[in-house]
């Protein structure tokens, strides 16, 4: 999937994690920010990376902020960031767990 524009998906609250992608033209460029990152840091980049890769996204720079986010939230904040981003219509986005 090419990201065509700016995505926003998630909050700063407790528990939850914020993703913000962009185009870009240089592969993945991924940041994390995570108040668990000592312990989680790895399992928290893996789970975007992946996720990212079973969209089919191959250039984008993303930044996630974490705030002691499960993996199922951080990847669904990564899915809605992405389709946000993709100018992806209700109809072509794969409701009911289709995505990997």
């Amino acid at each position: 999937m090419e990201i065509k524009k700016a995505g926003l998906a998630g909050t700063l609250e407790s528990s939850d994690a914020q993703v913000s992608i962009e185009p870009s033209k240089a592969g993945i460029r991924l940041t994390v920010q995570s108040s668990v990152m000592n312990q989680y840091g790895k399992q928290i980049k893996s789970t975007v990376l992946q996720t990212l890769e079973n969209l089919g996204v191959e250039n984008a720079k993303v930044t996630v902020v974490d705030k002691g986010a499960l993996d199922c939230t951080i990847k669904a904040r990564v899915e809605c960031a992405v389709f946000r981003s993709g100018e992806a219509s209700e109809k072509n986005i794969p409701w009911g767990g289709a995505v990997k």
